[in-house]
C-alpha cells in the first residue's frame, strides 16, 4: 500500500540518529499522536518543523505529513493542506499523502484538486475504496449543490458562542428542552484537551418559553457531570435515563472513551454509570444512541468486527444498564471510513454522520432506511444539511421535519457550532372526476389507491364527481375507479422525485354495462372498412378498458349514416365492425370476447346532453332518423350523419372465465 516502504523505514531510523536528544520529543509527538491526542501532537510537530533544517528533506518530510494528519483530525483544513503541501515539498514518499490531500481539498470544496489527488492515489492503490468513494463524492457535489434540497438552514445564535457546540439532542415530550456538548463551560475551563485543543467538553440545556423561543442554554451542574469530557447525550424513551459519552483521562493506564449513563430523579441527573456492554475499559465506546421504542441502544466502536475505521453497532436493551449481545449494522452502512453519531427516528429509519459513503467532504450526514428485506438504504442528505465542513449529530422533534445538527462550516479553526433545519411542507396531490362517457358525473363512484408506499386507500367521489387524495414524492401508484352497473377503470402514476409542491389531474371516465357507449375517433377509408391510422390512440383505450376488465365480454357495432340501400350500409357496417375486432384480437384480446355487428342505418343516434351542448340545433333526447335529418340545412345535416356514422361497443356479459 505505500511506495517506498524501505525508504520511509529509512527515514525513521534517520529521525533518531539526526535528533539525538532531541529525538524524545519526536516520540513525545508520536506518542501523542498514537494515543489520539491530535492537538498536543501538532504543537510539538510544529515546533519540530520549524527547528529542522531544509536540507533534511526526509525528516522535514515525516513530520509535515504527521502533522498534517494532525491537524486534519482535529478539523483544521487550512493547517492540513499547508502541512501536507510542505510534504510534497520534500518528497514524502508514501502515496498515502495523495489520499490525504484529495480528502483535505475535498473538506475544503476544492474538488478538482481534491480529484486530482484521489486519481493519483489510485495508480498506486486502484481498488482503494476511500478513494472511489472520494471521487463519486466530488463528482455527485456538483450536483447537490445545484439542486439543494428544500431544507432551511440556519446557525442558532442563542445557542451558539466563540468556543465550540456541537451534537444537540432535543429532549421532553414537547421537544421543549435541547441538550448539546460545549467547550465554554466554567466546570471544565482550566482543562485543556489534548485531543482538540479547546477545554473539555461540558453539557448544556436550553429551554423553550411559553411563546416557544429558545432561551440562553444554562450549563448542567448535576452529579452527572465529572472533571472529565462528558457529550452526545441521547435519552431513553421514557426521558429517565440519559446515555452519553464519556472520556476520562488517566496518567497511567491507557484509557479511551466510553458510554455511561445516568437516572434523572425529580428535576435532576444522577452521577453518571459505566455501562457493561463491554467488560474492558479499551475497546472504544461512543455516541450512544437510543431507539424511541426503547429496544435497542446504538453505537460507535472501533471493535473487531468491523469493517474499517469507527463502525455502527446496536445491542438489545434490556434495562438501564442490561444489555444484549453487539451487532454490526452490516456494509450498506459501515465503510472503510468512519461512522459515527447515530440518531434513531424509528425502527426503520436511522441517521448517521460518515466520511466513508460519497459526499461533499469532512463527514456528511446520511439517512439509511431499513426494507422488508432487512437490507439499508443509505442516502445522502445533500446539501444545505450537508457542505464540505463534518456535519453530523442530528436530532427531530419527533415526527416533524425540523430539529438541529452540529457543523464546523464557516470556522476557519474547525469549531463545530449548531444549526437548526426545517423543512416546509410539501404537498402532492392528485385530483379529478369521475364521470361517464356523457362527462356526467358517476354517482356512488370510489377510487381506490395503492401505492408502493404502503398507502391503500378507497376514496368516495363527492357528488359532482371530484376526488383528492394527498400523495408522496418519488412513489408508484396504482388507481381505479369503479361505480355500481359501470365498468372499471385503471391508472397508473409515478409522482416526481423533485421537492416541489405538485397536484396531478386524472379525470374517470366510465363505461355504463347497460347502454351502448361510442369509441370516439375511429375513423374508415372513404366507403371501405379499412381502419385509418388516426384510429389507433382510440383503439388502445379500448383494450385498455378490456384489460382492465378481463370478465367482460362486449359487441362492436358500426353504424353508417342515412345515405345509400340499407343491405350496403349493413354490409359496410359490418365489415368496419369486424376491423376493429380483428385489431383487438391482434392486440392480444381473445376473440371469444368479441363480437362484431354491422347496423347500417337501422338504429340512429339519440341526441345526448354531450351532443346537444356540442351542436346548438339538436336537443337532448331527439332520435337523429332518415325524416328528421332531411328536416335540416345542409351544413346541419352533414354534422348529424357525422353523428350517425359511429363505433360503439356495449356489455354483451361479465362472467367471461370466470368459471
Amino acid at each position: 500500500m505505500n511506495r517506498h516502504f524501505t525508504k520511509y523505514a529509512c527515514a525513521g531510523m534517520a529521525v533518531c540518529l539526526l535528533f539525538g536528544c532531541k529525538s524524545v520529543k519526536l516520540s513525545d509527538a508520536e506518542e501523542k499522536q498514537r494515543m489520539g491526542e491530535y492537538y498536543a501532537a501538532s504543537e510539538i510537530y510544529r515546533k519540530l518543523y520549524r527547528k529542522t533544517k531544509p536540507d533534511q528533506k526526509e525528516l522535514r518530510s515525516y513530520i509535515a505529513f504527521r502533522m498534517g494528519d494532525c491537524n486534519r483530525l482535529v478539523g483544521n483544513v487550512p493547517r492540513a493542506i499547508s502541512a501536507y503541501m510542505n510534504a510534497v515539498r520534500y518528497d514524502y514518499p508514501d502515496s498515502t499523502l495523495y489520499l490525504r490531500l484529495g480528502q483535505v481539498y475535498h473538506r475544503n470544496g476544492r474538488y478538482a484538486d481534491a480529484l486530482k489527488h484521489y486519481s493519483e492515489y489510485l495508480t498506486y492503490v486502484p481498488n482503494s475504496a476511500v478513494a472511489l468513494n472520494g471521487i463519486a463524492g466530488c463528482e455527485a457535489a456538483a450536483q447537490w449543490l445545484d439542486r439543494p434540497t428544500l431544507y432551511q438552514v440556519a446557525g442558532m445564535d442563542i445557542l451558539n458562542s466563540r468556543r465550540s457546540e456541537f451534537c444537540p439532542m432535543l429532549y421532553g415530550e414537547k421537544y421543549d428542552q435541547l441538550y448539546f456538548n460545549s467547550t465554554r463551560g466554567v466546570v471544565h475551563k482550566d482543562s485543556v484537551n489534548a485531543i482538540t485543543g479547546m477545554n473539555n467538553n461540558a453539557l448544556y440545556v436550553s429551554k423553550k418559553d411559553e411563546q416557544g423561543n429558545w432561551q440562553k442554554p444554562e450549563e448542567v451542574t448535576d452529579a452527572v457531570i465529572s472533571d472529565f469530557d462528558e457529550g452526545t447525550p441521547s435519552f431513553s424513551s421514557d426521558w429517565n435515563t440519559m446515555y452519553y459519552t464519556y472520556c476520562p483521562d488517566d496518567a497511567v493506564d491507557p484509557r479511551t472513551a466510553e458510554i455511561y449513563y445516568s437516572t434523572r430523579s425529580g428535576a435532576l441527573w444522577s452521577k453518571g454509570q459505566r455501562t457493561q456492554i463491554v467488560r474492558d475499559s479499551v475497546t472504544l465506546l461512543a455516541h450512544p444512541a437510543a431507539s424511541p421504542d426503547g429496544k435497542y441502544l446504538y453505537f460507535v466502536t472501533d471493535a473487531v468486527g468491523g469493517y474499517g475505521g469507527k463502525d455502527l453497532f446496536r445491542t438489545r436493551l434490556v434495562g438501564a444498564n442490561d444489555f444484549g449481545g453487539m451487532e454490526n449494522l452490516g456494509q450498506e452502512i459501515n465503510t472503510e471510513g468512519d461512522e459515527m453519531f447515530p440518531y434513531v427516528r424509528d425502527s426503520a429509519t436511522i441517521y448517521f454522520a460518515s466520511n466513508g459513503h460519497p459526499g461533499l467532504g469532512g463527514l456528511d450526514i446520511f439517512k439509511a432506511t431499513l426494507d422488508s428485506l432487512g437490507k439499508w438504504h443509505v442516502t445522502n442528505m445533500g446539501v444545505p444539511i450537508n457542505s464540505n465542513a463534518d456535519d453530523f449529530g442530528i436530532t427531530f422533534a419527533g415526527k416533524d421535519e425540523t430539529g438541529f445538527f452540529s457543523s464546523n462550516r464557516n470556522d476557519a479553526r474547525g469549531w463545530d457550532h449548531i444549526y437548526s433545519f426545517t423543512y416546509p411542507v410539501v404537498t402532492v396531490f392528485i385530483e379529478g372526476y369521475v364521470s361517464d362517457a356523457d362527462e356526467n358525473p358517476v354517482e356512488n363512484a370510489v377510487v381506490h389507491i395503492v401505492g408502493k408506499d404502503g398507502l391503500n386507500v378507497r376514496v368516495p367521489v363527492k357528488p359532482d364527481g371530484s376526488y383528492r387524495v394527498e400523495l408522496e414524492r418519488d412513489i408508484s401508484y396504482v388507481m381505479m375507479a369503479s361505480a355500481p352497473d359501470f365498468l372499471n377503470q385503471n391508472f397508473e402514476l409515478k409522482t416526481d422525485a423533485e421537492e416541489r409542491n405538485e397536484t396531478y389531474y386524472v379525470d374517470f371516465y366510465l363505461s355504463p354495462v347497460d347502454k351502448p357507449v361510442v369509441v370516439e375517433n375511429i375513423f374508415y377509408a372513404y366507403d371501405r372498412a379499412d381502419l385509418r391510422p388516426e384510429s389507433k390512440e382510440a383503439l388502445d383505450k379500448l383494450i385498455k378498458i378490456l384489460n382492465d376488465n378481463p370478465h367482460v365480454t362486449i359487441e362492436l357495432g358500426a353504424h353508417t349514416d342515412r345515405k345509400g340501400s340499407h343491405a350496403y350500409n349493413e354490409k359496410l357496417a359490418q365489415r368496419r365492425a369486424q376491423s376493429v375486432v380483428d385489431y383487438l384480437i391482434e392486440a392480444g384480446i381473445d376473440r371469444a370476447r368479441l363480437t362484431a355487428k354491422g347496423y347500417g342505418k337501422t338504429v340512429p343516434k339519440e341526441v345526448t346532453a354531450k351532443i346537444a351542448k356540442i351542436y346548438g340545433f339538436l336537443s337532448e333526447g331527439v332520435t337523429l332518423d332518415e325524416v328528421f335529418v332531411e328536416s335540416l340545412t345542409p351544413e346541419q345535416q352533414d354534422a348529424a350523419d357525422q353523428i350517425n356514422r359511429r363505433t360503439e361497443f356495449i356489455v354483451t356479459g361479465m362472467e367471461y372465465n370466470l368459471r
